[in-house]
């Protein structure tokens, strides 16, 4: 079979679309047939570097897919050839198909199509848990969302007006606005053309919002920590623009006794318990239409380069996928 494989980090180019073998399942494993991949910044961070490789390089990188199990190895009684199953991690999702241990797979209704789910995997449970574990998002408070028109941030606008919150987002443009606009968010700043710090202050009547999801980083800080009321929890989820680095923690004191979290998906999803609980809060808020899932840019597997050049260029916006 083929993958994009990394032989060494860099740019787009270093992913090279190339022979690579697969093998068969050993005991608590499954062969996996991609039918598609979902697309994340995490990906580039993997790419160039910044993340190191678990198992060093070449790397298949992706962490996201969905696809129909192929074959089934020894000591797996909860899954069967020919179910369809989705999975956040590990390393690996860039190939056509691949070895992958059972636990780490869920099963998906048969109301979500295999595009859908490989591009919402890893960007819904990411919401799931910032809206519902990492600050319990309530009816009646207000949020700030950065790159509302993200992947993960038109899945969280939606789920966070859903739960009654009054949701603001930041964009760069007046199309993502828009885009952001009719995702749930009530009101959209464009960090372009306003100064973002200055309009969450107006909105809230100078009380600040109660958290900050900022998964941007260097660009957005310190500013995030002026936009949040006292005491508020300021969420650091990623790092698109660059990362932030050290801190004082006596900032924190100075800005209001705010809070400060460094959260990941894959601890909030690490016990098999949380995977199937984040997962279907998931799979329930889709299927009810809730939270609805656009593709908005879909490129072929072997064209990976172009997409991570589009991505890292922010030429896309919400949800997109890799097809076989």
């Amino acid at each position: 079979m083929k993958a994009i494989v990394v032989s060494s980090v860099g740019g787009p180019e270093v992913l090279e679309w190339c022979d690579h073998p697969v093998g068969d399942p050993g005991p608590g494993e499954v062969r996996i047939r991609h039918e598609a991949v979902g697309l994340n910044f995490i990906d580039v961070y993997f790419r160039t570097g910044l993340y190191p490789a678990p198992n060093g390089l070449p790397l298949v990188p992706g962490n996201e897919a969905a696809g129909v199990i192929t074959a089934v190895g020894e000591a797996v009684s909860t899954l069967q050839q020919g179910d369809r199953v989705a999975y956040v991690g590990p390393l690996g999702a860039y190939a056509e198909e691949r070895v992958i241990v059972a636990d780490r797979l869920v099963k998906i209704p048969d109301s979500i199509a295999f595009d859908v789910a490989a591009g919402m995997m890893l960007k819904g449970m990411t919401a799931e848990y910032l809206l519902r574990r990492t600050f319990e998002v309530k009816a009646g408070g207000t949020i700030l969302f950065h790159a509302a028109a993200g992947g993960v941030g038109l899945i969280a606008g939606q789920w966070a007006k859903a739960l009654g919150a009054t949701v603001i987002g930041t964009v760069g443009s007046s199309e993502k606005a828009a885009l952001a606009s009719a995702n749930g968010y009530d009101h959209v700043i464009n960090y372009r053309t306003e100064d973002f710090v200055g309009r969450v202050k107006e909105i809230t009547g100078g009380k600040g919002a109660d958290v900050v999801y900022d998964s941007v980083g260097k660009d957005t800080f310190p500013g995030s920590l002026d936009c949040l009321r006292p005491r508020g929890l300021w969420v650091s989820f990623g790092q698109s623009s660059g990362p932030i680095g050290p801190i004082d923690l006596g900032i924190l004191a100075k800005k209001g006794s705010l809070f400060a979290t460094r959260p990941s998906v894959f601890t909030y999803t690490a016990s098999r318990a949380d995977l199937e609980t984040s997962a279907q809060s998931l799979f329930d808020v889709v299927s009810r239409g809730v939270v609805k899932i656009g593709i908005n840019q879909r490129y072929p597997l072997a064209e990976a380069a172009r997409a991570h050049a589009d991505l890292e260029a922010r030429k896309t916006t919400g949800t997109t996928v890799l097809t076989l």
